[in-house]
């Protein structure tokens, strides 16, 4: 009998979301999914401000869906989020997670007492007397606040996973391309470049849709509300006055610049790789023109993530309006997929 993973939790700066599957054989089928927003200011930057918020929300998600566990799994970005590609000292699990803070402590910006670490690795590394894999670090606080909001709402946390993980294992395309999954969020953006699956880059960046609103209000003397209709509505494509046209492509160029650093950041070091293909999900990533705009600056082809692709029966939840759902939805399936794993 298919048993039910642990749910996909993702705190966004806008919603909560959830997704529940059930494991049959090798298939994973989609058997529920819901969002509840939160109110303003409730999580910014990916840090949880107001954690009573949360949990009366979490709260409201579970009595509405019904959902058929409260075990879940907890996705995690932080703007101090540390991701670094080193090599350790090959270890048993349970001796390196103890030896780990003493081996990388001169090589994080935070302190490690303060962090919660792990390391993934990128090889087997069978004898040898070190394994290179990717460092994890992230402060604390943060997650054991999230932690803490999502049990006073009586859910279990059974595991707390990065959200860039999760997007990887949704989002990603396996085939011989160096893929960037773009995950456009309303404060954050995280970006996941990997090759066949392997990371080569890892980044949160503190920018999305919210930020091009407010840029397209004080460029255009504009209220918020009608700014963020505006660029929901149109776009890059412009309402017919080059203004806005012109205001949207200022307002988003901060964003590509950070997305051109981190390609060149990836092409100039020491693995010398050249992106060749993004793909964008996110409900800011919705912005009429969007995807063109990027492939015509960045010069590299963009397409959509097809963040449901590794789900089987589908059907039902698109009658009850998965389709609206999905494209803000890559987190937390991939959460939910690792749970399986």
């Amino acid at each position: 009998m298919a048993g039910v993973n642990p749910i996909g939790l993702d705190i966004g700066s806008s919603s909560l979301r959830a997704v529940e599957v059930r494991r049959a054989k090798d298939e994973h089928n989609l058997t529920n999914f819901g969002q509840v927003p939160l109110p303003a200011g409730t999580v910014q930057g990916g840090v949880i401000q107001e954690p009573a918020a949360v949990t009366s929300a979490l709260k409201q998600l579970w009595a509405g869906c019904k959902f058929d566990t409260r075990k879940v799994v907890l996705g995690m970005t932080n703007p101090q989020l540390v991701v670094r590609e080193m090599s350790v000292s090959n270890l048993p699990a349970k001796e390196m997670a103890s030896a780990l803070p003493f081996q990388v402590r001169d090589m994080l910006p935070l302190a490690v007492e303060r962090s919660v670490l792990d390391f993934r690795p990128l090889e087997e590394a069978g004898n040898a007397p070190t394994v290179r894999g990717l460092l994890i670090a992230m402060p604390k606080d943060a997650v054991l606040t999230a932690v803490q909001a999502a049990e006073k709402a009586g859910l279990h946390v059974v595991a707390v996973d990065l959200a860039s993980f999760a997007l990887l294992r949704a989002a990603s395309r396996l085939d011989a391309q160096v893929e960037a999954i773009v995950d456009i969020g309303a404060d954050v953006t995280s970006v996941v470049v990997h090759a066949d699956g392997e990371p080569l880059i890892v980044r949160t960046v503190p920018r999305g849709g919210t930020e091009i609103t407010t840029s397209l209000a004080a460029r255009l003397g504009l209220a918020e509300p009608d700014a963020e209709l505006l660029k929901c509505r149109f776009g890059l494509h412009g309402d017919g006055n080059p203004a806005t046209a012109a205001a949207a492509a200022d307002a988003v160029r901060p964003l590509i610049s950070e997305l051109r650093s981190s390609f060149t950041y990836l092409a100039s070091g020491e693995r010398q790789k050249q992106v060749t293909r993004i793909s964008l999900c996110g409900g800011s990533a919705l912005m009429p023109g969007l995807a063109e705009h990027l492939q015509e600056r960045l010069g590299v082809p963009v397409m959509y993530a097809d963040s449901a692709g590794r789900l089987r029966d589908t059907r039902r939840a698109r009658q009850r309006g998965f389709d609206s759902f999905l494209p803000s939805a890559a987190v937390s399936i991939g959460l939910t997929l690792g749970a399986a794993a």
